[in-house]
């Protein structure tokens, strides 16, 4: 029976990286082409053209024995994502990966500008965003490039797919995933997987330059990320690892 992995975000989280690993073990097959993502589970019509056009479409290159993962930032963010992969999938594998939602917050601002959609300096985009979310092109991006902060109160995107997939869901942190030689011998332990020798992957970085934020305004975020921090705390049943440290801003 084939199994099927889907890595659902966060967005600027280490996806990427969480990808690259994953892909370098030889019993996992991820998805072709990685870009663009797949987003199958973004669409009731993708989601019904049915599981064999799935295989064919993204693992033609796969072995029947191989672990099928999909990787696309936008599932977390879909909240009928959940329901259409268990339509098409039954119970795949489900992994998460988060970051200081403030690290994560200049990580996507970087990257709206690197890709020319923002304009706004970064503290200037910040408070804006504290203050109300901006509206944007839905035909230029599938999902808002200048969601900085509701983007990272990450237990109202989680809870939908860990209520579904309670037993084959794992949340990953990228202090862990990037800070340990040990990591993806856990995760492929984790996955039902035998060890392999993986060399840790870069993290995707954005070359836009970001000035470090004024000690009010980390004050005022943490602040505003605080709720949702505790109720990933209960949904987790484990501290984030940011709740104590605020990081530092990649």
């Amino acid at each position: 029976m084939t199994r099927h992995l889907l890595v659902i975000g966060g967005q600027r989280c280490g996806t990427t990286t969480l990808h690259g690993v994953l892909d370098a073990h030889p019993d996992i097959a991820m998805a072709r082409p990685a870009r663009p993502e797949p987003k199958v589970f973004c669409s009731d019509e993708a989601t019904n053209r049915g599981i064999e056009w799935y295989h064919r479409t993204y693992f033609a290159h796969a072995r029947d024995d191989q672990l099928l993962g999909d990787k696309s930032t936008s599932y977390i963010e879909d909240p009928h994502a959940p329901e259409r992969a268990a339509r098409m999938l039954g119970r795949p594998l489900v992994l998460a990966v988060l970051r200081d939602p403030i690290e994560r917050a200049v990580s996507n601002w970087r990257f709206s500008t690197d890709n020319g959609l923002e304009t706004r300096p970064l503290e200037a985009a910040l408070r804006d965003n504290l203050a109300e979310s901006r509206p944007w092109d839905h035909h230029a991006t599938s999902v808002s490039p200048f969601a900085y902060l509701e983007r990272g109160r990450y237990a109202g995107y989680l809870r939908a797919w860990l209520e579904r997939f309670p037993d084959t869901s794992q949340v990953l942190f990228l202090a862990d995933l990037v800070g340990s030689d040990d990591t993806a011998g856990r995760l492929f332990a984790g996955l039902g997987l035998a060890p392999a020798d993986v060399e840790p992957s870069r993290l995707n970085r954005s070359t836009s330059p970001a000035e470090p934020l004024p000690t009010g305004l980390v004050e005022e975020l943490r602040h505003y990320f605080a709720p949702s921090d505790r109720e990933l705390t209960e949904l987790l049943g484990r501290t984030p690892p940011w709740a104590t440290d605020t990081g530092s801003q990649q």
